[in-house]
């Protein structure tokens, strides 16, 4: 084989892997598709790039009141190693009037149900023999805030997640359980607030996450701005609570 025969062999294989990567326009194994990045524009016309809002990251990836654990981060699977991944979290509220009256109202329409009026576990369940589950053991007092919290926001065992209650609010009522526990330095309010059917200031407040906030997947501008959220951060609080009269401090 002569040397220019050799050369063109060479040059022939060194193009192959180049000729190859251009038939992906034609021939592709899927790894590349068409995509959306976090914060990209969900549109192909750029006249309508700059007026339309990027795209945000995914539901659930991040915290919307800054202090609560996103679920990539912690789940809410109802498991002891997960509510104890919890069990260092601050509690950045501190046990005033307010966060205790907070605290006792949604203690009252949650909880008191099955770990009674006082924590003691004598709620009305335990008339149709459920366990009695008392808050005031030595085991409960010995738990971190945070891992009260953990249980409020999980649930484990016999107790479900009671999520719903908001991420602010559920320090209220871990404040409000180191009342009856002792804790605090003075006694807390118990029992009922109210009558079957009482509105107004008896009942759960407004939802911090939506609809009087922006979801996460919002596209356009609200009418009006939304109140600001309290900070979550173990640093203090600032923002709607520290504004108002009595807020937590």
């Amino acid at each position: 084989m002569s040397a220019s025969t050799r050369r063109a062999r060479t040059v022939a294989l060194l193009l192959v892997p180049v000729s190859l990567g251009a038939c992906e326009k034609w021939f592709t194994n899927f790894t590349r598709q068409p995509k959306i990045d976090p914060w990209e524009v969900a549109t192909m016309d750029s006249t309508k790039r700059d007026s339309l809002p990027p795209r945000g990251n995914p539901q659930g990836s991040m915290p919307m009141m800054g202090g609560s654990p996103p679920d990539f981060v912690v789940s809410y699977g109802r498991f002891p190693l997960t509510i104890d991944s919890m069990s260092s979290m601050p509690n950045p509220t501190a046990p005033s009037d307010s966060s205790i009256a907070n605290g006792h109202k949604y203690y009252v329409i949650n909880c008191a149900v099955c770990h009674g009026d006082t924590g003691d576990g004598n709620g009305p369940m335990a008339q149709f023999n459920f366990p009695k589950i008392s808050l005031r053991t030595d085991a409960a007092i010995g738990r971190s805030d945070g891992y009260l919290y953990g249980m409020i926001r999980n649930g484990r065992g016999l107790m479900p997640s009671y999520n719903r209650i908001e991420h602010m609010d559920r320090w209220d009522v871990v404040n409000y359980i180191r009342g009856l526990q002792g804790r605090i330095g003075r006694t807390v309010p118990t029992g009922p607030l109210g009558t079957p059917g009482e509105t107004g200031d008896k009942l759960p407040g407004p939802t911090m996450t939506a609809p009087t906030r922006p979801a996460p997947h919002y596209m356009g501008t609200p009418r009006s701005a939304p109140s600001p959220a309290r900070d979550t951060t173990s640093t203090g609080t600032t923002g709607a609570a520290a504004a108002r009269p009595g807020g937590h401090q």
